[in-house]
């Protein structure tokens, strides 16, 4: 009919809606049914084609109702010139007053989207030339003071660092982003609204799916439903930081829920530390999950359908071992086409275990993207469960339990990142085969750190050859290595906002993450004066018989903020780096003949005596100090402490020393000989002022001059311990 239709004759109009018709139709199976329209000139707009495949892609199910079809497309319409300037008259008396005043200045494209609002079927260009001609006729010809450029608009001053981000893609540097919540909302224009799974391209639709779809809406409401899956054998990292900034996000971000979902599967690996820490992350991250939830809470439900996929004719018993299945083209199995009542029953013999590991699995008939035939559905483990205990000796893999664990939860958004795109296919043919709920799967670009490894497999290798201490040692970039290492929360979200929600995958530079955590720790860290290398100083005239308090503002740029004490008196300690017995040029700091001020003593001292032990080093100074609205104003002011508390320190630095320690071109003999020997490095002896006496765990402060640190764990009674977070300033040689 539509080739009929078509003729001989072709004109460009009808062609160029042909062609846009076969790039923008996904469904073939409607293709026919459009091209007679255009063929007959029943759509004749780019417009109405658009309506068009919208209403095909909200109608998946065949028949279309031909008749609620054609009122959606404006079939049949004809918009008259007369109506046209009518629409355009009636706006034009409408921002009358404006356009006199703005003359040609006033923004046309506003009239011509009202007038087209009025007559949705009307053509574009004979609006605009209508609005044209009013306008003209209005106005009359343009003047010089109309053809003057329009005086730019005074620039409105950039929002606050908590709002605005510099962009980071793929390590560099670019203009203004977004946050992360108004980036997520912005995904929601990309992604299907809940209940209209079947308008993503590759949903597969079965003459199930509108009514599954009906019931799903339902239970849910239509909010927003996301979950955070995360294997209970590990502990998360930075690049996890990112999964659940966007799960948890997008789903806050439209006004629904989120689920933690642990998908422990594999009771081989998983330990009770996991799960809590796990939990632990996504709560210090600021995330609180809708239910926290297991796979093994459906393990009955999930060997029901499995039992239902066999006697659909979807699944079999296969007894090829796995080496033999593994690779891109393994040979097919002999036992594909076994009869579905023997697969029933070997299926139920395995899980009466009575097969060994590896002796038979349970396979799903579907080809995959990326080549893999038959996934494996369930395999052998006679390995006790933590939560079931020894009642399962089979257990469900990620390719059969990921999408079902969805459908139960009524999961509208699966996101996860782009390796699972190769899964798309069979996650929906597995909902399908089943006739359940069929979520969509929305993959996301992974986000890697250089000068780190981040594998379960890696980390545990740098434990056991001591490396690092443990999972959370601060030179990781797991999130508890980060925590510890004073890294807030805010900082690592922030991260996250700067990558941006990117389906390329991002690898970025530490200092990014860095630069985050000083934004924070700005606003967050009081300050606190240490010293890490300490030189006595007495001051030999020092006016007063005891100790002087000193207020000192916890953050000096809002003393709104509060102050703290710090005892003042006649013997304090300074940095040995910030005293030389000979000048170089340039050199502001302490030097015979050249006096410092103390920061916040309102005192500038002065070099009387230099005292050395027997070899000669430096071991105290003796000063004098004038009170500094006396003394000549100081090139320098330096840190102090008096009275001080003794701590001890650690300075950390990459633990790699090339920025791919898991590459072999760029490390010929493996990351572990990629270690940098200067990773970490303990004073012992360090003082800091009193005014720290009562910090717990995981308190920050700015030291001044010397950067940002955290309250170790390690820290008892009597020992304080502190880790450098980052320095004050970025090194230009890491950037």
């Amino acid at each position: 009919q539509a080739r009929s239709a078509l003729g001989s004759a072709l004109d460009k109009g009808t062609g160029t809606l042909l062609y846009n018709l076969a790039t923008r139709l996904k469904d073939p199976k409607h293709l026919g049914f459009l091209v007679g329209y255009i063929a007959r000139r029943e759509i004749l707009t780019d417009l109405q084609l658009g309506a068009a495949l919208e209403y095909v892609r909200s109608h998946p199910l065949e028949p279309l109702d031909t008749a609620d079809f054609e009122q959606a497309c404006g079939v049949g319409v004809c918009v008259t010139p007369e109506q046209i300037e009518e629409a355009v008259e009636a706006v034009i008396k409408e921002h009358r007053a404006e356009l006199l005043a703005e003359r040609y200045r006033f923004n046309m494209g506003l009239l011509m989207g009202e007038a087209r609002n009025r007559l949705r079927w009307a053509d574009g260009k004979t609006i605009k030339n209508e609005v044209d001609l009013q306008v003209l006729h209005l106005l009359g010809p343009k003047t010089e003071a109309d053809l003057e450029k329009k005086p730019k608009a005074a620039k409105a001053r950039p929002a606050p660092v908590e709002k605005q981000k510099v962009a980071v893609v793929n390590g560099e540097v670019g203009t203004e982003t977004r946050s992360l919540l108004e980036q997520l909302r912005g995904e929601a224009l990309k992604f299907h609204k809940p209940g209209e799974n079947y308008k993503t391209e590759g949903y597969v639709v079965t003459p199930n799916t509108m009514a599954l779809l009906k019931q799903h809406l339902a239970i849910t409401g239509g909010q927003v439903r996301t979950r955070f899956p995360p294997e209970p054998n590990g502990i998360l990292h930075i690049g996890h930081a990112k999964a659940i900034n966007f799960n948890f996000g997008y789903a806050k971000a439209n006004g629904g829920v989120c689920f933690l979902r642990y998908d422990d599967t594999n009771p081989e690996k998983e330990e009770e530390k996991y799960f809590t820490a796990i939990r632990e992350m996504v709560e210090w991250l600021g995330y609180q999950p809708y239910a926290v939830t297991h796979a093994s809470d459906y393990f009955d439900q999930l060997y029901t359908w499995a039992l239902e996929l066999i006697r659909r004719g979807q699944a079999y018993v296969c007894h090829q071992k796995v080496e033999e299945i593994k690779g891109h083209n393994p040979p097919p199995s002999p036992w594909r086409d076994r009869p579905v009542e023997e697969s029933l029953l070997l299926f139920e013999d395995m899980r009466k275990g009575k097969f060994g590991e590896g002796e038979a699995t349970l396979r799903m008939k579907l080809v995959m993207e990326d080549g893999k035939m038959d996934p494996v559905a369930y395999r052998v483990k006679f390995t006790p469960h933590h939560r079931t205990g020894d009642k399962w000796c089979i257990y469900p893999t990620y390719d059969y339990t990921h999408c079902l664990c969805d459908s139960i939860e009524h999961i509208t958004h699966s996101l996860c990142t782009k390796e699972f795109q190769a899964r798309r296919s069979s996650y929906f043919w597995l909902c399908n085969a089943l006739d359940v709920y069929c979520p969509v799967q929305w993959e996301y670009g992974r986000l890697n750190l250089l000068y780190t490894v981040v594998s379960k497999r890696k980390i545990i290798r740098l434990v056991e050859t001591g490396a690092v201490r443990d999972w959370d040692d601060p030179r990781l970039f797991t999130l508890t290595a980060l925590r510890r290492r004073g890294f807030p929360p805010e900082a690592i979200n922030n991260f996250c906002a700067r990558v941006g929600v990117t389906v390329a995958q991002a690898t970025m530079e530490p200092h990014l993450l860095e630069a985050c955590a000083r934004e924070v720790l700005n606003e967050q860290a009081p300050r606190a004066m240490a010293v890490l290398e300490p030189l006595k100083v007495t001051i030999t005239n020092f006016p007063a018989p005891k100790a002087i308090e000193v207020l000192v503002p916890n953050f000096p740029a809002d003393e709104s903020r509060g102050f703290h004490k710090v005892p003042f008196q006649s013997t304090v300690y300074i940095e040995e780096t910030d005293f030389r017995e000979e000048m170089d040029k340039g050199y502001k700091r302490l030097a015979p003949g050249q006096p410092v001020g103390l920061r916040h003593t309102g005192y500038v001292i002065s070099i009387q005596n230099i005292i050395k032990d027997t070899s000669g080093r430096v071991i105290e100074l003796e000063v004098t100090c004038t009170k500094s609205d006396v003394a000549e104003k100081p090139k320098a002011f330096i840190h102090w402490v008096s009275e001080p508390l003794a701590c001890e320190v650690r300075l950390y630095e990459r633990l790699f020393l090339h920025k791919n320690p898991e590459d072999p071109a760029e490390v010929p003999g493996g990351f572990l000989s990629d270690l940098n020997p200067d990773s970490l490095r303990v004073v012992h002896n360090a003082l800091v002022d009193s005014s720290v006496l009562s910090a717990a765990p995981f308190d920050k402060f700015q030291f001044e001059r010397l950067g940002y640190f955290s309250v170790d764990p390690d820290t008892a009674e009597g020992k304080l311990v502190f880790n450098r977070t980052v320095t004050l300033k970025e090194d230009p040689g890491k950037a």
